[in-house]
């Protein structure tokens, strides 16, 4: 059995959907590293969730975002709300705490 959640967030037409499973700290957006998103300003935006809980709790986990619809903004957005989300549903489910 793999332990994974997905998790979707959403901001006007965007919609982001998360896929976290266990894993080695990867965070791939589109298929792309987390810490190649252009714009920086965005990254910074899309990177929150994962400076706010730190490292440490994502070492072991791999998270894949997909996102499609909306302006960059909106997706940035939608993309925090399921990242987020999908963390704390894993913790939630399979970690406990």
């Amino acid at each position: 059995t793999m332990e994974s959640v997905q998790c979707f967030g959403r901001k006007k037409t965007a919609v982001a959907v998360a896929f976290t499973k266990r894993g080695k700290g990867i965070v791939k957006l589109n298929g792309t590293p987390i810490e190649l998103i252009e714009p920086e300003t965005l990254r910074y935006k899309v990177a929150e969730p994962v400076l706010l809980l730190g490292k440490a709790r994502l070492a072991n986990l791999d998270i894949r975002i997909r996102v499609k619809g909306g302006g960059h903004v909106a997706q940035c957005y939608a993309i925090r709300q399921a990242l987020a989300k999908s963390v704390v549903a894993y913790y939630q489910k399979y970690v406990d705490e």
